[in-house]
């Protein structure tokens, strides 16, 4: 999609410009993670005990770790490298990664993120693929997500996704959850996460989530819905909205931007919770809908 500036009433295209090196393209993209992917940095070129290295690894909002591989050149097989990667990353104990995450975050802020060991994500990050990378990366049962950069004069970047990949976080697999303050984990199924979310919801916050539900995915098309064992997720590359689902209301933690909010509905998470997403609003009532459908709708600006 092409660029363009405004200048007055003109309208100027920008050219897509060449990055110089490679490393500079990661070197950006790690140092802007929460930005660009809504993801928190752990480590650069992490030796793996097959040999090869992980370009960056980071985990996500979610819990889930994440390997992310740049394209180097057309001809590189990114996506059967992060494959390779990810081989090894499942073979290892959830324990190394814990303390990767507390090495670099810190206790507090590892332990309220809550590690998901059993949902990875791998993102490729290139200027281009061919409809092989796109062919396989649908097919392969697995969280792997396509992301396009173009780089532009007067300084832009843009990185968007190339694919949508099917959220694998319904499947049988049983994940560990932190139970309380203790150290102890609890197995719970997440066979079907919105359903284990909705569960404990009374008949009037079901059907005010579904009206919600078929609100927000109004709102663009390539909108993705990702139920975690937490919330349900929405997102366009990055998080606009999380919905977590209480018995007599739903509360919605929104994108750390300043809303145009006249009735002071929105509030701000204390900064001790760590929260990517630390705008929350809380809607009870089909009477509040369409007020906080339009705070989503900002939320949502803030990502595209």
């Amino acid at each position: 999609m092409p660029i363009f500036k405004i200048s007055g009433t003109k309208l100027k295209k920008l050219n897509s410009l060449p990055l110089d090196k490679e490393k500079n393209l990661q070197a950006l993209v790690e140092a802007n993670l929460i930005e660009v992917l809504d993801l928190l940095f752990l480590a650069t070129e992490y030796t793996t005990t097959f040999g090869g290295r992980i370009d960056t690894l980071a985990v996500d909002t979610n819990g889930s770790p994440v390997i992310i591989e740049y394209k180097r050149n057309k001809n590189d097989n990114v996506i059967n490298q992060s494959l390779s990667y990810l081989k090894w990353l499942k073979s290892q104990k959830p324990g190394f990664f814990e303390k990767l995450m507390i090495d670099k975050l810190g206790k507090d802020k590892a332990d309220k993120i809550k590690l998901d060991w059993h949902n990875p994500r791998v993102i490729c990050v290139a200027e281009n693929y061919s409809k092989f990378d796109i062919d396989t990366a649908e097919v392969v049962p697995l969280r792997i997500e396509l992301m396009k950069y173009r780089y532009y004069e007067d300084g832009i970047f843009a990185l968007e996704p190339v694919n949508v990949p099917e959220t694998v976080a319904a499947t049988h697999a049983p994940i560990a959850v932190a139970t309380g303050d203790t150290k102890s984990l609890q197995v719970t199924d997440t066979a079907n996460p919105l359903d284990n979310l909705l569960a404990k919801a009374s008949p009037d916050i079901k059907a005010l989530f579904a009206e919600l539900r078929e609100r927000i995915v109004a709102i663009d098309d390539s909108i993705t819905e990702n139920p975690t064992a937490y919330y349900v997720g929405y997102r366009m590359g990055n998080n606009f909205a999380e919905v977590h689902i209480g018995k007599n209301q739903l509360k919605i933690h929104l994108r750390p931007i300043d809303f145009v909010d006249p009735k002071g509905m929105v509030d701000k998470i204390p900064d001790g919770y760590n929260w990517a997403m630390d705008r929350r609003v809380y809607l009870k009532s089909d009477s509040e809908l369409e007020y906080v459908v339009g705070l989503i709708e900002q939320s949502y600006k803030d990502v595209i």
